[in-house]
């Protein structure tokens, strides 16, 4: 009898469209994990730049000023994050992309946000969804700088009596710069700021501010 052996004759073609059929799908899933995985790169990169940027920008916060010649104003503005130069946080930016790599397609460096839009260097790769050789993980990230202290005020001198004796002034919180240092707070803490020696700016500034991603 020839009927058995025409229908396995036919079978078989089908089994060759099932086989090439999941074969085809086991390739696909994994081109959408290889473009899951260059976009938490490019993620990864992003805010690696972003917060970069932000701490570049913090840890320079006392780069060019004449501190004993601040007056108390500038050191309340100062105190706020108001006195936060940009220059180089782009720069610092495009460095740690790199070092992850990526590249900066864009950098908004406006204190105390920064915002930072990266592409990984590398794509998804060759594989059987047209198109993916060329393309590129993409992200963004947004870093914001926080102040963490506030001056701390000053006593406030008895008056002196005399028969002429008029109101002494309240002695502002920074005041305290003409006497060569500066006290700030902390969450709790009492910071002091010698003006004569102050040490490392840097680790100053990494007290005052904190830097942390934002949405």
């Amino acid at each position: 009898m020839s009927g058995g052996r025409d229908d396995s004759g036919q079978a078989f073609p089908i089994y060759v469209v099932l086989i090439a059929g999941f074969l085809f799908a086991a390739l696909a899933f994994f081109v959408v994990g290889m473009a899951a995985t260059t976009r938490s790169n490019a993620q990864g990169a992003a805010d690696a730049a972003a917060l970069a940027a932000a701490r570049e920008v913090r840890d320079n916060a006392f780069m060019g000023l004449d501190l004993p010649a601040l007056s108390p104003a500038a050191w309340e503005e100062l105190v706020k994050g108001n006195l936060l130069n940009a220059k180089g946080a782009c720069g610092k930016a495009t460095e740690f992309a790199a070092l992850n790599d990526a590249f900066v397609a864009h950098c908004e460096a406006a204190t105390p946000r920064f915002a930072v839009a990266v592409s990984t260097k590398g794509t998804v790769g060759k594989s059987v969804v047209p198109g993916s050789e060329a393309l590129h993980g993409q992200a963004t990230a947004k870093a914001l700088i926080e102040p963490r202290c506030f001056l701390k005020p000053a006593p406030t001198p008895a008056p002196t009596p005399t028969a002429t004796a008029s109101p002494a002034p309240s002695v502002s919180p920074s005041s305290s710069a003409e006497l060569g240092s500066v006290a700030f707070v902390c969450r709790g803490k009492t910071l002091t700021l010698d003006l004569e020696k102050p040490g490392a700016l840097d680790r100053l500034a990494k007290s005052l501010f904190s830097v942390r991603l934002v949405d």
